[in-house]
């Protein structure tokens, strides 16, 4: 016991003496790190939402992850995307509807930290009511997104 205390101290004491101004260094080849004030936004031509693309194309072939924020007030038509994506709502309330009828009042409300799989070649319509909403997509290109209205 008395070992293990005097272990305690002795990392502790190593963890305060590292200088306050110093930080870690790492190499971009390995690892890059985006702070959310460096990620550009750009709004669609219907002015329905801003995208920012993280990683890839999504209208190329090949692997993507975009973030979009569903503006207020706003939702797609019913349409679908060929491939499989797997989605993160990171804030606000993202609003699902599925089919081809396309019903708003009808739409499921889904919260910030909810996990979303979109089947490919299923119809479904999404966007925003109250509030922004931003969720990041990962999928596989092309994923021939629609002209958002």
């Amino acid at each position: 016991m008395i070992r293990r205390v005097a272990m305690a101290f002795v990392v502790l004491g190593v963890v305060l003496s590292v200088p306050a101004g110093v930080s870690a260094q790492l190499d971009s080849k390995a690892v890059q790190i985006f702070k959310p004030e460096d990620i550009k936004f750009v709004k669609n031509a219907a002015g329905t939402q801003e995208q920012a693309i993280l990683f890839g194309d999504p209208n190329k072939e090949g692997p993507y992850v975009v973030r979009l924020r569903w503006l207020p007030g706003n939702m797609s038509r019913p349409h679908m995307h060929p491939n499989d994506r797997f989605i993160l709502v990171i804030s606000g309330t993202w609003w699902l509807g599925s089919g081809p009828n396309y019903e708003p009042e009808k739409t499921v409300p889904v919260k910030a930290g909810t996990y979303v799989f979109h089947k490919g070649g299923e119809l479904h319509y999404d966007g925003a009511k109250d509030e922004p909403a931003v969720i990041q997509i990962w999928g596989m290109g092309p994923a021939n997104f629609p002209n958002r209205q």
